[in-house]
């Protein structure tokens, strides 16, 4: 019984292990605090960053409610996002995989606006994985 309590914890250190390597593959690529009104921004990444396949974008302190997002490449093309939820505070969006061969992403662009009161602010953070 011993032994195999012993192999069920080695079995999820590792695999816990395996899982914090993954995320550590996914690059800041930059963030913005969003108050309660409506908001566009614009995250500057910059072509020296290199080419991504995929973002992802997180939230926290506030729920955010995204109208559009928009990820201008640096060959002058566009792939607008459909965000039109909200993602909850500690949440995240779906893995969103980037179209084309030439990924190398000059800017991303945000409309939207947080679930917040008393002057709190939320944070929106993107992520890319080359």
């Amino acid at each position: 019984m011993k032994r195999i309590l012993g192999v069920l914890a080695l079995t999820a250190l590792f695999g816990c292990a395996g899982r914090m390597h993954a995320s550590s593959d996914w690059e800041l690529l930059g963030s913005r605090r969003v108050s309660d009104r409506v908001d566009h921004d614009v995250i500057g990444v910059g072509g020296g960053r290199g080419d991504y396949r995929r973002i992802r974008v997180t939230v926290q302190r506030a729920s955010v409610d995204f109208a559009r997002v928009v990820v201008h490449f640096g060959n002058g093309r566009d792939q607008r996002v459909e965000l039109r939820n909200t993602i909850p505070a500690g949440g995240e969006r779906r893995v969103i995989d980037l179209e084309g061969n030439d990924r190398v992403i000059h800017s991303i662009e945000f409309w939207y606006d947080a679930n917040t009161m008393r002057g709190r602010q939320a944070q929106v953070r993107v992520f890319g994985l080359h």
